[in-house]
């Protein structure tokens, strides 16, 4: 993409820093800089749907409330759509979405209904408008049954994908979603992901998605950035991160009966063997099909599982990795 679509999310050597204040003594107090976000630089383009990941601490949930306006950047330049989000965050709020998952933007006593009328008034929505996008977006979230429900009486999977609405009812542009099926059953992440892919395709929504759950970002981002200790480690496909972190998926393997081990083609390879109960390990870049395939034909088997690699062994290994090569 090019002209006005070409880096509609900039970030250029941002940095944040936050003074922390401890007690040394009677009276006296140490001030020590933590820096949260390091030089991080990085376009997104217009309609693009990127993971942002990393382990706790890394400094995902801070590049967001400077992407939201909520902090302002230590150093470095910031822009959304050609705004400056701490200078014009009034303006910019009308053009972007956030969702936190551990964290909502309802009216806690209210009912989901009045949280969103409400909210119809703030961004000042007009009456066709509101109705075309509340009708459109209950219907395809599954919140009918739930409009006149307080807040507080939702499941966690309901309150998030009503809050998942409130984000959408005044069209943003962009959408920040920070860890957005956190605790969700299986039945409503598969709701929020179907959700999110038709209206990134349909609307041209821009995402910037964090996460702990790789699927998020298998079913939903072809690119993929991880920071840690503040720094941008990683940006590109996710099959690349595989690669780099040399991460492995996990197929859980019930027999019928307890056996040797099972006899995998290369790479695969068996890691533990518990009773009728056996492990296998694979490269995360790989497809389980032909693995599972070979299994189903020759052993007696009762049921499967895969287990995605865990992101913070992934990036510990890249981390790792970078620190011996900076050392030789």
């Amino acid at each position: 993409m090019s002209g006005v679509d070409s880096g509609f999310i900039e970030l250029d050597g941002v940095e944040k820093v936050f003074d922390v204040r401890r007690k040394t003594g009677f009276m006296k107090r140490a001030v020590r800089q933590v820096r949260a976000v390091d030089a991080i630089s990085f376009r997104v383009e217009r309609g693009e749907m990127v993971g942002y990941i990393g382990p706790n601490g890394a400094g995902k949930s801070t590049t967001i409330k400077m992407l939201t306006g909520i902090l302002t950047p230590s150093a470095g330049r910031l822009r959304v759509a050609g705004i400056d989000p701490s200078r014009e965050r009034k303006r910019l709020a009308h053009r972007i979405g956030v969702v936190f998952g551990q964290r909502t933007t309802l009216w806690w006593d209210l009912p989901l209904l009045d949280s969103y009328r409400l909210m119809h008034r703030m961004y000042r929505i007009p009456d066709a408008r509101y109705r075309e996008n509340l009708d459109r977006l209950v219907e395809l979230l599954d919140l009918g049954a739930l409009l006149d429900v307080p807040v507080r009486q939702l499941s966690l999977g309901q309150r998030m994908r009503g809050d998942i609405v409130a984000a959408l009812l005044h069209d943003p542009e962009v959408l920040y979603l920070d860890e957005p099926t956190i605790g969700l059953d299986v039945v409503s992440k598969s709701k929020v992901r179907e959700f999110l892919r038709e209206l990134n395709a349909e609307r041209g929504t821009t995402v910037l998605l964090t996460t702990h759950d790789l699927q998020d970002i298998e079913q939903l981002c072809k690119r993929v950035m991880v920071i840690d200790h503040g720094c941008l480690m990683y940006d590109g496909p996710l099959a690349g991160l595989h690669e780099a972190g040399e991460s492995e998926r996990t197929l859980v393997v019930d027999l019928e009966r307890e056996l040797p081990p099972i006899d995998a083609p290369a790479p695969a390879r068996v890691v533990r063997v518990d009773g009728p109960r056996q492990w296998l390990a694979f490269p995360a870049g790989e497809s389980a099909a032909p693995l599972v395939a070979r299994i189903a034909a020759e052993y007696p088997l009762v049921d499967l599982s895969v287990r995605e690699p865990d992101i913070e062994a992934v990036i510990a290994t890249m981390y790792g990795e970078q620190a011996e090569r900076a050392i030789s």
